[in-house]
């Protein structure tokens, strides 16, 4: 999975992901994840290396962003992430939608997590039960990645952008939005 993730300073132009869970399994979230449950306050330093990843991105004049697929009701998980993660991705210049997923099966989009590089790698993300990422099967094959594009641009013209979501379901940005990471 390493060199998959080096595929992050390889490409040139664009990143999307799709994201179709409702809970993930990551370490980086635990503690987070933990302190929303519990109702403290976030320590905004967990985001740093994914905002300082998403501005390294920028400035080399690419970009990024995510449709996240959702059940609603809202699972505890997405609105940990939509409250204390994303609003300070987007922050840092990544661009996130949000797909109800009654929508996104009304229009066919498959199920199924991936990241889509400059329109010629997709890497498919496979987790296990409890959303802990198992592997990431990567392709080139144009054909798929034919398919994926497709996909992307599904989702994002029917996706709604966070900052109107959030309020349609009657939440606030807990992290982000108002709060700027120093640059590193």
């Amino acid at each position: 999975m390493a060199d998959f993730f080096r595929t992050f300073d390889d490409f040139r132009h664009q990143v999307f992901r799709l994201e179709t869970l409702d809970f993930y399994d990551s370490k980086s979230e635990r503690v987070p994840l933990e302190r929303f449950r519990a109702g403290l306050p976030q320590d905004p330093s967990w985001l740093g290396p994914w905002a300082d990843r998403v501005r390294a991105i920028n400035r080399r004049g690419a970009s990024i962003g995510r449709v996240h697929v959702v059940s609603e009701p809202l699972t505890e998980y997405v609105i940990f992430e939509m409250t204390c993660a994303y609003p300070s991705n987007i922050d840092a210049g990544e661009e996130i939608a949000i797909l109800p997923r009654p929508t996104a099966e009304k229009l066919g989009v498959p199920d199924g997590d991936y990241w889509l590089f400059d329109d010629e790698r997709v890497g498919r993300m496979v987790y296990d039960d409890d959303g802990a990422l198992t592997h990431v099967d990567v392709t080139s094959d144009p054909v798929v990645v034919d398919e994926y594009v497709h996909w992307r641009q599904v989702c994002r013209a029917n996706a709604v952008p966070l900052r109107q979501y959030l309020p349609r379901a009657g939440l606030r940005s807990q992290i982000g939005f108002e709060h700027h990471f120093q640059e590193g």
